[in-house]
């Protein structure tokens, strides 16, 4: 057990306490929810800096790390589709997380095959991650009918377009060996 490691397995522990935060009745518990989260995205970014400076990588570490980041964005996604219950946000969400269902499964059987570098992440990938965690923080930060919330839609937008983008240009490089399987 490393740090990096810890800080992921810390993310994976905000999840419940995100939910909590997020039903909570008191004015501040959105904001406080939104904190949570970015300090989550932060402990993803620096768990792993840390693992690749330190020369910390485990594999244990190589398998949580993706798993905590899809399990806090779809949780929060979850959470966010409750809260708007309108097919605005509703549509972009669900993008996104079947973008992650297919990619994972992708990345799953292109390891098998031993090609799994054909479908590392991208600049595409990186830049869509940005713009998700932080649609994700200013959605999970603001109610619904606040100005600024409009803002965070849009960007949710932008994210679930990078993460179509993002899953063709996946499958695109995977055709090959997917194809030999018809």
């Amino acid at each position: 057990m490393n740090i990096p490691n810890i800080l992921t397995l810390a993310r994976i522990a905000f999840i419940p306490l995100l939910v909590v935060l997020f039903y909570l009745p008191f004015s501040w518990s959105m904001p406080i929810a939104a904190g949570l989260f970015a300090l989550a995205s932060v402990t993803d970014w620096l768990d792993g800096y840390l693992a690749r400076r330190w020369n910390q990588s485990t594999p244990f570490g190589a398998f949580l790390d993706p798993v905590a980041d899809k399990l806090m964005v779809v949780v929060a996604l979850a959470l966010l589709i409750e809260r708007y219950d309108t097919l605005v946000l509703t549509l972009p969400a669900l993008v996104i997380i079947g973008r992650e269902i297919v990619i994972s499964a992708l990345r799953e059987w292109m390891a098998e095959m031993g090609k799994r570098g054909m479908v590392a992440v991208s600049w595409v990938g990186k830049l869509k991650t940005t713009l998700q965690m932080v649609s994700l923080l200013i959605l999970l930060a603001l109610p619904p009918a606040h100005e600024f919330a409009l803002l965070g839609i849009m960007v949710l937008y932008a994210a679930a377009i990078l993460t179509l983008w993002s899953m063709i240009q996946y499958l695109k490089a995977a055709w090959p060996h997917l194809s030999r399987s018809m």
